[in-house]
């Protein structure tokens, strides 16, 4: 197993970079802030990013916490990958985790001044400790279970945008994660949010028709807080409608952020008219 590192001070970007070095370095595994990441998925750890006071976040950032070094060992074996990307603060903090994670010593340490410009690394800065924002290079949709009560910034969706109301912020910290991947950006049309919900609804065997389906963008200033998605839908006589509704709207929320990764903060469902079939 190879080890590389990407070491730079705290809120320089490092994180916002990491898919990238990764990828360029052919990384299968990345280890930031205490999480393992393979695959845009968090397989093993505890982000120091949730502790409370910043002793508590060094310790879990380089796995000193009571059981979390052992989670991620046994993850690391699980795995076995070829090439290990860590991100760090200094060279020291790379060292120490992989020590403890019993990882050979890096091989290479890229440096974040290499691969950003001082611009860039200012801006990353001021984001930080401004507005309290911290990456994690995964997708919203795998972030959500792990951060529960955190603003998490959804994936975007580019086409129709529309303004919006004010949204209230959901809390002082909040955590984002870059909008390319490995391959790059990823775009979703509306058209494609339209196309998911009227066939998830269309095939309930309660729903006889589904029409006006409406995705609107909520922002708060340049941030995009998610969608809310709209729809008039015509029912078949005989079953208990505020029952239908609210299981519908659950499972409308749970299926667009699925398969999309956006997230989705309200379906609005209207029923038009009851459908009632001969007898």
């Amino acid at each position: 197993m190879d080890v590389i590192a990407l070491v730079g001070p705290s809120g320089t970007g490092k994180s916002h970079r990491a898919l990238l070095v990764a990828n360029q370095y052919k990384a299968d595994v990345i280890i930031d802030d205490g999480l393992l990441i393979k695959d845009g998925k968090i397989i093993a750890g505890s982000s120091a990013k949730k502790e409370k006071s910043r002793i508590m976040a060094v310790r879990r950032a380089i796995f000193i916490l009571p059981g979390h070094a052992e989670e991620a060992r046994e993850a690391l074996n699980r795995e076995a990958p070829n090439r290990v990307l860590i991100l760090a603060t200094s060279e020291n903090m790379v060292h120490k985790i992989a020590k403890i994670l019993r990882l050979p010593p890096a091989s290479r340490i890229v440096r974040i001044e290499d691969i950003a410009s001082e611009t860039d690394m200012k801006k990353a800065a001021y984001h930080r400790l401004k507005e309290g924002k911290h990456i994690i290079p995964v997708p919203t949709i795998e972030l959500k279970p792990h951060f529960s009560g955190y603003l998490v910034d959804p994936l975007q969706s580019f086409f129709h945008r529309s303004s919006a109301r004010p949204r209230r912020k959901l809390g002082e910290k909040s955590i984002v994660r870059p909008v390319f991947s490995y391959y790059g950006k990823l775009i979703i049309d509306d058209s494609v949010i339209k196309a998911i919900v009227k066939r998830f609804v269309g095939e309930r065997d309660f729903v006889n028709q589904v029409a006006h389906v409406r995705v609107r963008h909520l922002k708060d200033g340049d941030e995009d807080q998610g969608i809310e998605v709209s729809l008039e839908v015509v029912l078949r006589y005989g079953k208990h409608i505020p029952t239908l509704i609210h299981q519908t709207q659950e499972m409308v929320k749970e299926e667009i952020e699925r398969v999309t990764g956006m997230v989705v903060q309200e379906v609005n469902i209207m029923v038009r008219t009851l459908y009632v079939g001969a007898t």
